[in-house]
Parts: C-alpha cells; sequence; structure tokens
C-alpha cells in the first residue's frame, strides 16, 4: 500500500475501509482498470471503469465518484492493490510502444564513431542524419 498515494487521494475512512472489505474483483483494459463489486447480489450492475493517469486512479465512471468530494471506494481499491497499477503501468507502456525492461539497450556503436556516411554537419545542431539515427549514434528529437 502506498502511503503517498494514499496521502493524495486523501479518502474518508469509510471509505477507505470499504476499499478494504468490500469483494472487489478486477480486470485490466485499455490501460485502465475495470472494477466489479462481487459483494452485490448482481455483480454485473456494479461495475465501473477507474481510469488510471501516471499510477493515479483519476477518475471512476461510478455515481459516487461524480457526486462527492473525494475519491469512490472503486479508485481508491485500485490504489491500495499495487500489484493492480503495476500491471497497468505496464500495460500502459507497451500500448504506446515502450518496452519494458531495465537494461539499455546495446547499439554496438561507440559514441564516437561516426557513420560513413554522415551528413550531421549539414544540419541543425538539433537534428541528426539518418544514418545517425539508423546506427543508433544519435536520436531524433521528441
Amino acid at each position: 500500500m502506498s502511503e503517498s498515494l494514499l496521502a493524495r487521494l486523501d479518502p474518508t475512512k469509510r471509505v477507505l475501509k470499504r476499499a478494504q472489505y468490500e469483494a472487489f474483483e478486477f480486470s485490466l483494459f485499455g490501460g485502465d482498470v475495470l472494477v466489479r463489486n462481487a459483494s452485490h447480489a448482481e455483480p454485473e450492475n456494479h461495475e465501473y471503469n477507474v481510469r488510471i493517469v501516471d499510477g493515479i486512479p483519476t477518475a471512476c465512471e461510478c455515481p459516487a465518484d461524480e457526486k462527492y468530494t473525494g475519491p469512490c471506494k472503486h479508485r481508491v481499491a485500485v490504489a491500495i492493490r499495487r500489484p493492480i497499477l503495476d500491471a497497468v503501468e505496464q500495460m500502459q507502456m507497451v500500448a504506446d510502444g515502450g518496452v519494458v525492461t531495465n537494461e539499455q539497450p546495446k547499439t554496438g556503436v561507440e559514441d564516437d564513431a561516426t557513420p560513413d556516411d554522415c551528413d550531421c554537419e549539414m544540419l541543425d545542431n538539433d537534428f541528426p542524419c539518418w544514418a545517425c539515427v539508423e546506427s543508433g549514434r544519435r536520436e531524433l528529437p521528441n
């Protein structure tokens, strides 16, 4: 449980308690979390999408999240389950084209090696030639 995340959300004691003891089920989809409250007799009528932005449950489709100040129990239920947030973060990275790894990619090119067909001298300093980008010597600016 991330205390700093809970501090940022600042749920009421009642909401925090309910987020802990109700029988929530979680499904990941589209970089967000579908939260189903299996504590209800008809759980399929109690499913809400929780939006995750930068590792924080920022919004929920439930009526309580819109009506009341502070986070709803669905947002808090996701926030107190770190493995769910970690899985969402990895899904979002992959969906954005990122690669989940702790290692730096090895290009096999020395930093001072210049490709034979380098045209960087003729270009703006912030924009490399294709030969340098392709060899891994320089990156395209964002």
